[in-house]
This record gives structure tokens, sequence and C-alpha cells, in this order.
């Protein structure tokens, strides 16, 4: 029997926790005392998985050994060292290749088939490369559609390519507001939007779980309605993937990309990765930007024509950061071996013990969905008549790891690889001193 007691809960529910001995595997912040940080900030930038350390170790040593050799020896390279002799240790993919770790575990992460899913460039990167191929505006079908309130970097984006077509930002971009008075888009305003402006829109590019709110969107439903109109759909999934159920090949997405740095754990700056549906997988004609690794494996290195790879590895320029991949290899490790059902539900029940607990401190209110299946593992926290950049500051200084969006906001994420109840106890008590 679970106590009332919130601590005695929290403690309870950790012992039960079979996902607990993971915390283990990953690295975490210290207090000046020498103990461990509450960290809930796994939505801006994950904790450091212990396994880094090897895989890329295992890299810089295939370089040391190897050098320009790494990028076609495997395990068991013909190079040998007069300290060790015999065949030394090669990468852990050759790096021509290296790229290819990433075909299903990847394809996983999001609902996605082999073939849909390319480890490469950077989150803005990606789409931008993307909406070269994906929007092509007419003169009379030419606006992009997001959410507003949308990540700076998207409302950049989307705004640069409409002038980059010669059209007006002003005009060619429709920024979807809430109704007055409240945070969250729903989904029939969404709706009511595209069927109005559906002879006009080009594009729909949302968030698959917004980075202010944390509202998880329908992505499947809204795909399907914009997608029956004649309008091409992409999602951005930078807060969503690792964090929460995707299934692009089944909702029929066009096009989607993710950062791998947050939910993800792969470390700052940390390699992206882009979703092409299959459907668009020999799509040669359309518009893209090229380099060398678009090609076929084969024919990289051969002048004449570009013959284009099929699928996703076909948008592609240029070869792995493999060290930057190295990192990534070793999260999707701990991903395979925690599996996504497990996180998620982990995922439910500690999110779902923060808001309990919150509801109980004065001053502050969640404005992230309350609806489970609407959310993922964050929280925003909004502070009602006080300073929540100041209460931030407060926060940190007692231990606490939580940031700040302005004008009002405070998130709070419960990563499950690594938060424990006991977190989230402790950090509610913490919050409710500060905010007090």
């Amino acid at each position: 029997m679970i106590p009332n007691d919130p601590a005695a809960r929290a403690r309870a529910l950790d012992d039960a926790d079979e996902l607990a001995p993971f915390r283990a595997e990953f690295c975490c912040p210290q207090t000046a005392a020498g103990d461990d940080v509450v960290y809930l900030t796994g939505n801006s930038l994950g904790l450091m998985p212990r396994g880094v350390r090897a895989s890329v170790d295992a890299e810089l040593e295939a370089w040391a050994r190897l050098g320009v050799e790494g990028h076609f020896a495997a395990t068991g390279a013909a190079f040998s060292s007069p300290k060790t002799p015999g065949p030394l240790p090669g990468p852990q993919e050759p790096w021509f290749s290296y790229h290819a770790l990433f075909r299903e575990r990847g394809a996983r992460l999001v609902g996605a088939r082999p073939g849909e899913v390319v480890a490469m460039g950077t989150l803005t990167t990606n789409l931008h490369l993307l909406m070269v191929g994906f929007y092509r505006p007419t003169a009379q079908r030419f606006k992009i559609v997001i959410e507003g309130g949308a990540f700076p970097s998207d409302r950049f984006l989307v705004q640069s390519q409409a002038r980059f077509h010669g059209f007006d930002h002003a005009e060619a971009v429709i920024e979807i507001a809430p109704r007055p008075g409240e945070d969250l888009l729903r989904t029939e305003d969404i709706e009511a939007l595209l069927e109005r402006e559906k002879d006009s829109i080009a594009v729909m590019l949302l968030s698959g779980v917004n980075y202010y709110t944390g509202q998880l969107f329908e992505m499947g439903r809204l795909t399907r309605f914009a997608r029956a109109r004649g309008i091409v759909v992409g999602w951005d999934l930078a807060h969503a993937a690792g964090n929460v159920p995707l299934s692009l090949h089944d909702d029929e997405v066009d096009f989607a990309a993710w950062c791998t740095y947050k939910y993800l754990n792969s470390g700052p700056g940390g390699v992206a990765m882009a979703f092409v549906h299959e459907r668009h997988a020999r799509a040669f004609e359309a518009p893209r930007f090229c380099g060398w690794w678009s090609a076929k494996p084969s024919t990289r290195f051969q002048k004449g024509e570009l013959q284009l790879e099929e699928g996703a590895d076909g948008w592609q320029l240029s070869n792995a950061p493999v060290l930057s991949m190295a990192s990534l290899h070793a999260s999707l490790d701990v991903f395979a071996r925690a599996g996504l059902d497990r996180l998620r539900e982990k995922s439910l029940r500690l999110t779902g013990f923060l808001e309990e607990l919150v509801d109980s401190v004065p001053g502050v209110e969640v404005i992230t969905p309350r609806d489970p299946a609407h959310r993922g593992a964050q929280l925003s926290l909004r502070g009602r008549s006080m300073d929540v950049e100041k209460l931030q500051t407060l926060l940190h200084e007692r231990g606490v790891c939580v940031d700040f969006r302005r004008p009002d906001v405070l998130r709070a994420a419960p990563a499950p690889l690594y938060c424990r109840f006991v977190d989230v106890v402790r950090f509610v008590d913490i919050l409710r001193e500060c905010a007090a």
C-alpha cells in the first residue's frame, strides 16, 4: 500500500520502479555540498550517458591508430602497432557508413520504417533542406502554417523561406494563435483554419510538442486533415522525439526533423535526424540541395551525373560527424534497453505526480494540458504575481535546475531515464519555499 505522505510515496514508487537502475548510467551535476542536482531540464539538454566516453574514445582510438583507413576499416583492421602486435580494433562502424548505425534505431524512435530516417546535420539546417523539396509555392498556394508561439528558430526559418521565394512573410506565414484568454491551441481551431485557407496553404509545419506550453498536438489527426486538403505536412519534433509515442509512417507525415540533445541525450549540438516518408523515396525530380553523400554509395567518388540515393539518405549533403554520432550511439543503446513503452509509462506517472504536488503550491499554475495524452515529460508552470526569472535563480541556488521562458513560465521536465519521484518531491518543496 502506497502511503499518503508525498516523500514516503515517492520512496515507495522509486523502490518499485524497474527503470530506476538506469539513473546510474548518467552523470548528474552536483551541488557545492556534493549532492545531486534536481535536474529537470532534460527537455533542453539531456544528461550525459556514462557510456559516451567509451563510445567516443573508440573512434578517437581508431583515428589515432588507423588514420584515413578508419573510413573503411571495421573491427579487426589490418594495421598494427609496435607496442601491440597483431590487428587492432577498428571503429564501431566504418566511418563511410557510420550513419547506417541509426537507420533502424532512429526509425523505431519515431514510428518510421528503415530508410525513412537519417542522422545528419542540425535541426534547423535539416528543416531548411527539407523545405527546399517540400515547400514549392505557387502564386495561389504559397502560405506556411505554424503555431503561434512556435520556437523562434522555426519562426525565423519559415519567414526566411517565404522571403527566399519572393513572398512577403507577413502575408505568407500564418501563425495560429490560441483563443483569447487561453494558452493552448484547440485541434478544431487548427482544422477550421486549414479548411478556411485550404486553397492558399502550401505547407503546415507544427511542433510535435510546443516548447513553451508542453502541449502535444494530435499529430495523426491533423496530418490526415491537412493532407486531405492538398497541404504538405511537416513536423518539428525537437521536444517530441524520445519523449512521446510517434507514428510518422502510419500517420503519413511528409517530412519531419528533430535534434537529439534533449530527451535523446546526444550532447550539446549533437547530430540531428530527418524523416522523409517512403512514398517520396524515389521523388528524384523534386528540387533539393545535394552533396556527395546524397549520391548512391557506389558513385560518391565518381565524376559525372549525380545518381541520388533512395529514401532519407538521399537528403544528406556530407559525410557523418563521427564523434558527435558516437555520443548518440551510446545514448540510443540505453534507450534500446529501457524500451520506449516503459519510458512512456514512467513518464506519465512522474509527470502526473509532479502535477498533483504543484497544484498545492500557492501562486503557481500548470498551463500544460491536464490530459496526459496531450503532453509529454514536461509541465510548464506559470507564476502569478511574482518575478519568475528571480524564482528560477532562487531554485538554482537551492540545487534545482529548471529553465525560464519569458514572460512568466518555468519548465520542469522529469525525464524518465534518470529522474526519480523523490526528485519531484524535493523540487516542489523547494518551489513552495522560494515562491513564498
